[in-house]
């Protein structure tokens, strides 16, 4: 099986960074990942994950978040840089500006969000729900290359595949929520279960429902192009800033005192 210690996530508009690896295919209890790529960020071998599939088919309430992340386990991956396309509901952020979010809530409805359905009963601890190691890396290389970066922002995720209503932006914002996705939960959490580091650099593609006249995916995809090919950049500058070692962070510790004997 390939190897790998760091791997990169990405979802809307990153099929074109994984063009140039090697597709692999790894079987979990979960089901068999497909989209898997095999590659090298300069002299560092990595595994990229197509969130939607090579060709983006997968809807965001269909992921099988669960193979996903055990795949990237199984293959040895301990860090995980995510990135996910996400809505403004904080009226100070605006499309095209980056998003290093420090906390997440839940507000999807199906998902299957743990991998401890079974004794012995675990509760993780997320109160840092991102790694805070990598959070700070991409945050300085973010800023390094220009970007609008948002330091601390809380991210809800919600099931879609529609986009919200403007109603449910209101509550959003009202309990303090500032960016609003379709992807960040339960990855984050199942990195969280098997003790891999975790963090994800967001980037505006939209103003959330009721802050724009309409929303559409065109429009997603349109921002996306444009902010894209930075925060590939900034994605690659980061992995080679990654310490050998995972001595500044307690992800690598998540189970410790979490279970019941």
């Amino acid at each position: 099986m390939e190897k790998a210690e760091v791997a990169i996530i990405g979802g809307t508009g990153f099929e074109d960074l994984f063009k140039n690896s090697r597709q692999i295919r790894i079987k979990t209890p979960y089901g068999t990942v497909p989209s898997l790529f095999v590659g090298k960020v300069k002299d560092k071998k990595i595994i990229f994950l197509l969130r939607h599939g090579p060709d983006h088919s997968v809807p965001p309430h269909k992921v099988n978040y669960r193979a996903n992340i055990y795949a990237l386990h199984k293959a040895g991956v301990k860090r995980i840089l995510a990135t996910n396309a996400v809505g403004a509901i904080n009226h100070d952020f605006k499309p095209g500006d980056v998003v290093v979010p420090n906390d997440f809530v839940d507000f999807t409805k199906f998902r299957r969000t743990t991998f401890y359905d079974k004794p012995p009963v675990t509760h993780i601890d997320v109160s840092k729900a991102y790694c805070q190691e990598i959070r700070k890396i991409l945050i300085e290389n973010a800023k390094r290359r220009s970007l609008h970066v948002w330091e601390k922002a809380v991210l809800i995720c919600t099931e879609g595949p529609r986009f919200e209503t403007p109603a449910e932006i209101g509550i959003f914002r009202h309990l303090g929520c500032d960016i609003v996705g379709m992807t960040g939960f339960p990855e984050v959490a199942l990195a969280r279960e098997l003790e891999m580091c975790y963090a994800s650099i967001c980037y505006v593609s939209n103003m959330a429902a009721g802050m724009q006249q309409r929303l559409s995916a065109i429009g997603v995809t349109k921002i996306s192009k444009q902010i894209l090919p930075k925060i590939e950049e900034v994605l690659i500058e980061s992995v080679e800033a990654l310490p050998a070692k995972r001595d500044n962070c307690t992800c690598a510790s998540s189970l410790q005192d979490a279970r019941f004997s």
